[in-house]
């Protein structure tokens, strides 16, 4: 991870040592999975983008996933997704679901998790 972002990640994630640690793995893994993803650190997001943005990373605001030291992920898809890890999906336009999923731990970087990040990364780029 280049020094810049690591300096922005500290102020980002100032006092939240928990959550700065767990969005280093997110941002690893996902530079994995999606190789020259850009990366915006700004004042209440991390945004993710290839030629578009697909995706976001941010702290959540109920006490009890603050408690637990999650992030929210929100990918945008042209439908809504499923499951108990979806924490809630808007669609703001037809067509367009913003899709978020709360992490809690390096075990919700799986399989599904993979697909989800693809699929939101290849919906951006049509644009």
């Amino acid at each position: 991870m280049e020094e810049n972002l690591s300096l922005e990640l500290l102020t980002f994630f100032a006092g939240k040592p928990e959550e700065e640690g767990l969005a280093r793995q997110v941002i690893t893994w996902l530079l994995a999975e999606v190789p020259g993803t850009g990366i915006r650190v700004q004042k209440s997001q991390i945004t993710f983008r290839g030629r578009y943005n697909f995706g976001a990373l941010s702290l959540p605001r109920r006490a009890r996933d603050k408690k637990a030291h999650a992030l929210l992920l929100t990918l945008g898809l042209p439908g809504r997704l499923e499951g108990e890890r979806v924490f809630m999906a808007t669609e703001p336009y037809p067509g367009r679901w913003t899709n978020h999923i709360l992490l809690t731990g390096p075990r919700d970087l799986d399989e599904e998790l993979r697909g989800w990040v693809h699929a939101a990364y290849a919906f951006a780029q049509t644009k």
